[in-house]
């Protein structure tokens, strides 16, 4: 069993997220390895200084621009838009682990009547037309229907009809986003774009047991590290109980794909995952400080109670919250200054008049924000603007 001591275990979390010493992952290339090791980063529209995926892979990718994601999803095909931690960009290699969510999908199409005929006028209208949105697809009214996958629970009320039955489509894997504009989805026929063996691919884990216990280590690869509790974590795993998450653990023990962690002060026992044993050798060495800047719903931060627990930093996303009950700001993001989240920064890039606006800094009570931490912020600031396209930072209390 490995033991180590907070400052340890926030350093081991910090290098095998790609966020301390140099950079794990650069350019187009690496945002593919970083999404394949990870399996899927949540995909959410709102961009203020980015959409939190573009954040995600900002803060670990070297040289990244938003035109890469852009074309590994919808040129290359190496990505692909898929339900996993909720909405979610994923690597289209992962698409058989999923099967099942899609024949789910498949049968409750059949309690939606009229379906399967609007599925029909869609189907002619991709293969003759090509790429379609639910504006442009020539299906009129409103249809009794819910997504499976998206959400669960029994739902009476209507939608629209063309973009149900693209959703429905979509769910059941006949359909790919093909592209998107702004918050506009446009869909094609998967067929398409998916080559036979991964379309007809069996599911790797048919029976339930096997298949949470993958979906368990899937998560814990994207963290770096977990423990065996309630979490957001786990979030969109179907019928993962505390008693059969319980068993995915002990299973994954056993085969060695997990390895119990025990840090000090921390009562609960805390699981790395085995391709994570390169970085425990390197808990004790010195590594460059960087100053990043977290998505709101960056993997890392999945898990806010084990962040609290080794960090001692509580974050809470205000997005939803109103605005009078929102202790900092709509769209704030943690602040990463080598191995220490030192805070919260609140940033608007506006692409039109190339201007990345920082409105407010909040530090933590113990850190000292010297003329030192200034620059490093002010760097980290400069490299979001130009990733944001813009030329020029300020901020609004007119310091730097």
């Amino acid at each position: 069993m490995i033991c180590w001591t907070r400052e340890q275990a926030k350093r081991y979390l910090l290098l095998y997220q790609g966020l301390l010493g140099e950079h794990l992952f650069q350019g187009k290339e690496g945002v593919c390895r970083y999404v394949e090791r990870c399996g899927c980063i949540q995909f959410d529209p709102v961009d203020v200084c980015g959409k939190n995926a573009e954040l995600t892979l900002f803060s670990r990718v070297k040289g990244m621009k938003k035109q890469d994601l852009q074309e590994l999803l919808y040129k290359d095909r190496l990505l692909m838009d898929y339900p996993d931690k909720c909405q979610s960009i994923m690597p289209v290699r992962d698409w058989p682990y999923f099967s099942r969510y899609r024949e789910a999908a498949k049968q409750a199409e059949k309690q939606f009547e009229g379906l399967a005929e609007l599925e029909e006028v869609a189907r002619k209208h991709m293969r003759t037309h090509g790429a379609v949105s639910s504006d442009e697809l020539p299906v009129r009214g409103k249809i009794r229907w819910h997504s499976v996958i998206h959400w669960s629970g029994n739902w009476h009320g209507e939608s629209n009809a063309a973009r149900s039955v693209l959703e429905q489509m979509y769910c059941s894997g006949e359909c790919v986003i093909h592209h998107k504009k702004g918050t506009r989805k446009y869909y094609d026929l998967a067929d398409k774009y998916l080559p036979g063996s991964l379309l007809f691919a069996p599911d790797p884990y048919p029976d339930e047991e096997s298949h949470l216990a993958y979906r368990v280590y899937r998560r814990m690869c994207a963290i770096g590290i977990l423990w065996d509790r309630n979490s957001d974590a786990f979030l969109n795993i179907w019928g993962l109980t505390p008693e059969k998450r319980k068993r995915a653990f002990e299973q994954l023990a056993a085969e060695g794909k997990i390895l119990p962690v025990q840090v000090e002060g921390i009562r609960d026992m805390m699981y790395i995952p085995d391709c994570a044993l390169p970085f425990t050798d390197r808990v004790d060495e010195k590594h460059r400080a960087r100053c990043e800047v977290l998505a709101p719903l960056d993997p890392m931060m999945w898990d806010r109670k084990l962040i609290r627990a080794l960090f001692g930093f509580e974050y809470s996303w205000e997005i939803y919250t109103p605005q009078e009950k929102r202790k900092y700001g709509y769209y704030v993001l943690p602040l990463l200054l080598g191995d220490r989240l030192l805070g919260r920064i609140e940033a608007s890039a506006d692409e039109k008049t190339g201007v990345l606006t920082v409105k407010n800094i909040w530090t933590e009570e113990h850190v000292r924000y010297t003329g030192a931490v200034a620059q490093k912020v002010h760097g980290c600031m400069k490299r979001l603007a130009k990733f944001n396209l813009c030329s020029e930072v300020t901020y609004e209390d007119g310091t730097k």
